[in-house]
This record gives C-alpha cells, structure tokens and sequence, in this order.
C-alpha cells in the first residue's frame, strides 16, 4: 500500500511540476526557509542545529589525538559520518551505515576538504602527532534535501567549534580556548530535476519524482564540489545556469552563519 500511494504522490508532483507549479507552493529557484542554532550540544567542541523547512540536522565536532596518515605526515584528520536517525523517517533503520548516509557523509566531507574549511594543517602538532577532528552528523527529522541542511549544520559547528589544548600529554578541554582554525565558509546548494524541470532545494516528495541530482558546494568566490545523483542527467548549459544560482543561494545560506 505505501509503495502504491508512493506511487500516485509521485505522479501527483510531476504533474504539478509540468504545469508550472510546486507542491509547497515555491518558486522554482526558492529554498525553503532555514534557521540556524549554535552550540546546542554542551560536552561537544562546537555543534549546531539546522532546520531547512521541516528537514532537520545536528552536527557535533569532538577532537581527540591521533597520528598523521603517511602520506599526509604534517596534517591532521578529518572524520565525517553520518548517521539518519530511525525517529526522522520510517525508512531509516537501526544498524550500520547505508548507502545514503555514506553518501551524505561523502558529499558534505567532500565540501568541506575542497574548500579547507578545516585547517587540517593547523590541526598538526609534532611528527607522529595531530588532532583528530571528527564531525558527526544526525538526521532529526527528514523531509529532502539533507545535503543541504548537513551541510549548513557542518559549517556551523566548524565556525564555532573550540580548540582543545595539550598539556603535559594530556587534552584540555576547560578554560580559555580559540577557535579551530577555518578557512573558506562552504555551503551546498541543491537542484532537483523533474522531467525537464528544475527545482531548488527539492522537498522529500519531489525528491521520489526526481531524474537527477545535482550538489554544488561553492565558497563566495569558487566551485569547490560538484556531485550527481540518480539515473538522469543535465546539459551542459544547464549546469552552467545552476553554478550561477548556487553562488547566489549560497549568499542567502552564508549569511545564516
């Protein structure tokens, strides 16, 4: 029976898409409303919460002590997982990590060391020695796009995450502490393609009426990633018109940072 009805939603929205309209009743090019909160996790170094819609994200950073991997001695480790929640849909499941969450963990990971939004060199300490940084990411409640929504949550908890000290062996976590260091704020935009229509930030119905997917995480000034899901495809202009939108949508991501 949900297959079925699965079935008839889908249709229902690309139905509504080829007459020119949306379910949620949004522009084409039009995000959802998103909010941003920070330090919501009190033991983590830095966390944050993000709401796209009804899509809902927690991204948490601990940092622990580790050695470098060898062909990147003078560097630290980045880490990122993801975990989708069973409370966010009845799709999700208790167990080890499926094939979305690998690859939600990919993408938004995938931004953020294209973009050096972590300092992964800052994070060195001494030959044989480097802070681990590990970023987690939870799926609340799931209602498409988690890319973006994981993605915005990420950054945030990288933007206000504090840096441990090393004292005589041992990790500090109390007092005074800095900031990591960062580098350029990334953000992903996504783009949802409908028989021959595009869609921003495409909800979880569009989502199962989608052809094809495309991510493009973008600094204020360059293309850091660009990743393709689905069996469909874009033309060649079409991915040009949709990295012009992504530095624009991303402006209005940023500014929530």
């Amino acid at each position: 029976m949900v297959e079925i009805l699965d079935e008839v939603r889908k249709e229902f929205v690309k139905d509504l898409i080829a007459n020119g309209k949306r379910p949620s009743g949004r522009a084409f090019d039009e995000f959802r409303p998103a909010t941003v909160e920070q330090n919501v996790i009190p033991n983590a170094e830095g966390s944050a919460r993000v709401h796209l819609g009804k899509t809902q994200v927690l991204a948490g950073v601990k940092l622990g002590i580790g050695e470098p991997f060898a062909d990147k001695p003078d560097e630290g480790m980045l880490s990122t997982n993801a975990e989708l929640l069973q409370l966010a849909h009845p799709t999700f499941e208790s167990g080890p990590p499926d094939a979305r969450s690998v690859e939600l963990a990919r993408v938004v990971d995938r931004g953020i060391r294209s973009s050096s939004a972590v300092d992964l060199k800052a994070l060195f300490i001494e030959e044989g020695k480097a802070w681990n940084f590990f970023l987690d990411l939870y799926i609340l409640d799931h209602d498409g796009n988690l890319i973006d929504a994981a993605a915005l949550a990420a950054m945030s908890a990288i933007l206000c995450a504090k840096q441990p000290r090393l004292e005589d062996g041992k990790v500090v976590r109390e007092g005074s502490l800095g900031l990591v260091k960062s580098g350029a704020t990334c953000v992903a935009t996504t783009f949802g393609k409908i028989g021959s229509t595009i869609v921003a930030d495409p909800d979880l119905d569009e989502e199962k009426a989608m052809d094809a997917r495309l991510t493009i995480t973008t600094t204020p000034d360059r293309v850091c990633s660009i990743q393709k899901g689905c069996a469909g495809g874009f033309t060649r202009d079409e991915v040009a018109s949709l990295i012009d939108l992504a530095f624009e949508k991303g402006k209005g991501l940023r500014a929530l940072l």
